[in-house]
């Protein structure tokens, strides 16, 4: 099994099995390999079970039509329509405050949240369910609050949409074949 160790200046270990059968783990610049070894050797059967599933969602995709760049267009378009209202409405129920909204074509990210409180959005959110785009604009006003994903952080998220667990686990499901679909 090939493993790829990405070191950063992070204080905690993650791992990752992408879309096309990468298995990344994210460790802190001065974790010793044996430390990540040990942690690579603890998540054996998380990591192969993950490779499975990954596995049998490419052959149930077989070849996923790409989107054309016009599609990412009026994806954007409909997005920027859409997405900033949805932000207005759920930021009066939390009681937060954000900068500007940008709409973005990315690979890796579904919404983030800056420290100067602007947030950005994937276009591709609009091809997710209306459940699914309200958990992500939620998700991201949500660190206005906590800037982190701590327990207060999703009991924050969870004051607002009591079934999050449900719509964050369609994207984590669905999502990644929405993103195989973007232009090369």
């Amino acid at each position: 099994m090939n493993i790829e160790i990405r070191r950063s200046n992070r204080k905690t270990m993650t791992l990752e099995v992408t879309p096309d059968a990468k298995v990344i783990v994210r460790a802190p610049c001065r974790m010793p390999e044996a430390t990540i070894r040990r942690f690579i050797n603890e998540k054996s059967s998380w990591i192969e079970e993950s490779l499975r599933k990954v596995t049998e969602r490419q052959k149930e995709r077989g070849e996923q039509a790409k989107l054309s760049m016009d599609d990412i267009r009026k994806l954007a378009d409909q997005a920027l329509e859409e997405l900033p209202a949805r932000a207005a409405l759920y930021a009066e129920k939390i009681g937060v405050t954000y900068g500007r909204i940008t709409i973005r074509n990315q690979k890796s990210r579904w919404g983030s949240c800056s420290a100067k409180g602007n947030l950005n959005f994937n276009c591709l959110l609009m091809l997710t369910p209306e459940t699914v785009r309200d958990y992500v604009v939620v998700h991201e006003l949500c660190h206005r609050k906590e800037m982190n994903h701590s327990a207060r952080f999703w009991a924050e998220v969870e004051k607002i949409l009591p079934d999050y667990r449900e719509r964050r686990k369609w994207l984590k499901e669905h999502g990644g074949s929405i993103i195989e679909s973007m232009p090369e």
